[in-house]
């Protein structure tokens, strides 16, 4: 009997194990059919270098989100889809977060901070100027423009106006123009790039479009929004909500035989400033937004609550929602005001100059080496010794809100639910 109890048994499991064989096999074979839609999808999504650029600390040319928590700090904001992100404390230099700071990315139009940061301070914004047709030749497929023409006369401040608010990269070619032609403007634009130590960044054109070579980063965006943010012209016209623009010359009704030049309005297409299509966001005070096909969005802000000012950098979100790049931007000055306190930095801003490269490159986080990075050295530089001019000051005071300003002439209203009295305040380092 017992003998006859384990016969069937055993030749109950042959059957089984040849239908586990069976089914082993079955879903084997279909697992090629199942992985090869996510591979694809991975081969698809744009992976950052595995090292990148440490300038302003080894953290930040790591690959991926950096951040360090501490006690009661808030996680980060899920759903980020950003290429490359960044988190700084305008003032102090400290990076709080950042994902794939040094990524090497088209920068599209957000490149125009560079633009401004170099050839701002060199003409004087009551210049008028003629534009001529070879002023506006080699000009991109698709370009935005703010409505510059041809044979009529702008002042510098009019095409400032036009950069900053409707990103006209006809106001870039004509400023360009007047700088001395577009490839004098490259090259200084690169020089000033390499001495702010923004060392990911190629500049091929002035106005950001889409060209081969031409890249940046989250961390050197966040520099130049921070050293224009020096100038107050820079200040002003990054903060201008609406204003007028000269338009063409059209007969007068009332006095015959005379023209009489007309003006339309244009608008910010930063959409936290403006509040269009998304809310404002309280305390923002500019800086600069971009779209290209190459580049997707970008966009770096400029925010203050309280005494603490923040600078948000974000490109290239993947998802394919409305105004993401925004949303993003929005979650993470959320974030930053609330973290700021509670993270330890990982990374700083460099300053500009060779001595900038000395304390702010190749240390954990904002200051591993045990020197002092970033802003924290600048009362040791005597004036000039960075480049700027500034002695190593960073102050960026009287971004001012009201319901008319009146600037070179021209009215424009700055429509800021909450302005912003002072950007960073002026306090020596030490």
């Amino acid at each position: 009997m017992p003998t006859s109890s384990r016969a069937p048994k055993r030749r109950t499991a042959a059957p089984l194990a040849a239908s586990a064989a069976l089914l082993l096999a079955a879903l084997l074979s279909a697992a090629p059919a199942h992985a090869a839609p996510t591979a694809d999808r991975d081969d698809d999504t744009p992976k950052p270098p595995a090292k990148m650029s440490d300038v302003g600390g080894e953290r930040l040319g790591r690959a991926g989100t950096q951040v360090s928590l501490k006690g009661g700090a808030p996680e980060l904001p899920k759903g980020l889809s950003g290429l490359s992100w960044m988190v700084a404390d305008a003032e102090s230099g400290d990076v709080l977060a950042a994902h794939n700071a040094h990524w090497k990315l088209p920068p599209a139009s957000t490149l125009k901070m560079l633009f401004a940061d170099t050839v701002l301070p060199k003409l004087p914004k009551d210049r008028e100027h003629k534009v001529a047709p070879s002023d506006l030749a080699g000009m991109g497929a698709g370009s935005s423009l703010v409505g510059v023409k041809e044979n009529l006369t702008y002042s510098v401040h009019d095409l400032w106006l036009g950069v900053f608010l409707r990103s006209g990269n006809d106001a870039v070619h004509v400023l360009s123009a007047m700088n001395g032609g577009k490839g004098k403007t490259v090259q200084e634009m690169q020089a000033h790039a390499e001495q702010l130590n923004a060392l990911d960044t190629h500049v091929v054109t002035p106005d950001g479009y889409d060209e081969k070579g031409q890249v940046s980063s989250a961390y050197d965006l966040t520099l130049f929004a921070r050293s224009g943010l020096q100038k107050a012209d820079f200040r002003e016209y990054c903060s201008t909500a609406t204003a007028k623009f000269p338009g063409e010359y059209k007969k007068d009704k009332k006095n015959k035989g005379k023209k009489k030049r007309e003006s339309f309005g244009i608008q910010n297409t930063n959409r936290l400033l403006t509040g269009y299509e998304v809310p404002q966001y309280k305390g923002i005070a500019g800086v600069k937004n971009g779209y290209t096909t190459h580049a997707g969005s970008t966009f770096t802000g400029v925010a203050q609550h309280g005494d603490r000012v923040l600078l948000v950098t974000v490109m290239n979100p993947q998802k394919e929602e409305a105004n993401e790049v925004y949303k993003e931007t929005s979650k993470l000055f959320d974030w930053g005001f609330k973290a700021a306190d509670k993270v330890e930095p990982v990374g700083t801003l460099v300053r500009p100059g060779p001595k900038g490269l000395e304390s702010g490159s190749g240390s954990d986080g904002a200051g591993g080496s045990g020197k002092k990075t970033g802003d924290h050295a600048q009362a040791a530089v005597s004036p000039g010794e960075d480049g700027s001019g500034s002695g190593g000051m960073w102050t960026a005071v009287g971004v001012t809100g009201g319901s008319l300003v009146l600037l070179g002439g021209v009215a424009y209203a700055v429509h800021r639910r909450w302005p912003l009295p002072e950007l960073v305040r002026r306090r020596s380092r030490g």
